[in-house]
């Protein structure tokens, strides 16, 4: 479901005053009661809208995972590309707000627990996709998907981290090393021919997954 308006805006209110308490006192110093006093809302609101400090931190990512995943499953043309483009939908969302995305990466470095959910969100990312990809691509080898995945999220990865530990980042440059990674798994769209009429000539690269060459035959001829 998502939020209204204001529901969403008050949210990114107590967002913005939790990472900025927990930057400056420390995140165990910091009460939930002093994160609702500074964002202006009561201690239940918090608790109705976050559930704890930790939930705070990621509500980002919750959001981001359910909108992926439904835009995910409105059904695309072209499944690896697809899986690129819902990276970079990450990528432009932190990427609209660095000041507020570089305190919350400086605050996840300094304590253990919130890294170890990092992982964990960060494996959320590769799961959607990896589950997408098998369904998007029927007989799709698993590790061709788990593989995919598992690149499309560390090259995101790594782009974003650049950013967030200041760096200039160009713009396009995450939509170029997704565009390397397709041609790695030889499903970059620029790379596939195919003759039309009753003769079909078609072109793959070698290391394009067979489920991939089956499912883009049968586009074409379908």
């Amino acid at each position: 479901m998502s939020e209204t308006p204001s529901a969403s805006a008050a949210s990114t209110d107590v967002v913005a005053a939790a990472l900025e308490l927990f930057e400056r006192q420390g995140f165990e110093a910091t009460s939930v009661e002093q994160i609702a006093q500074a964002a202006g809302v009561s201690r239940s609101t918090f608790f109705r809208q976050f559930g704890g400090k930790e939930d705070v931190v990621f509500a980002d990512h919750e959001v981001l995972l359910d909108e992926l995943r439904e835009w995910l499953a409105v059904g695309h043309r072209d499944p690896w590309v697809a899986v690129c483009e819902a990276s970079e939908r990450v990528f432009r969302h932190f990427a609209a707000d660095p000041e507020v995305a570089r305190r919350r990466y400086r605050v996840v470095r300094q304590v253990p627990a919130l890294r170890e959910r990092e992982i964990v969100t960060v494996f959320r990312y590769e799961r959607l996709f990896d589950e997408y990809l098998r369904s998007a691509v029927p007989g799709l080898d698993p590790l061709d998907a788990v593989g995919f995945a598992a690149l499309v999220t560390a090259v995101h990865n790594h782009v974003l981290r650049r950013l967030l530990r200041g760096n200039r980042v160009r713009p396009g440059v995450l939509r170029a090393a997704f565009d390397d990674v397709l041609r790695r798994y030889g499903v970059h769209p620029d790379e596939v021919d195919a003759a039309a009429d009753d003769i079909v000539v078609a072109v793959f690269p070698r290391r394009m997954p067979p489920a991939e060459v089956s499912r883009r035959l049968q586009d074409r001829l379908g």
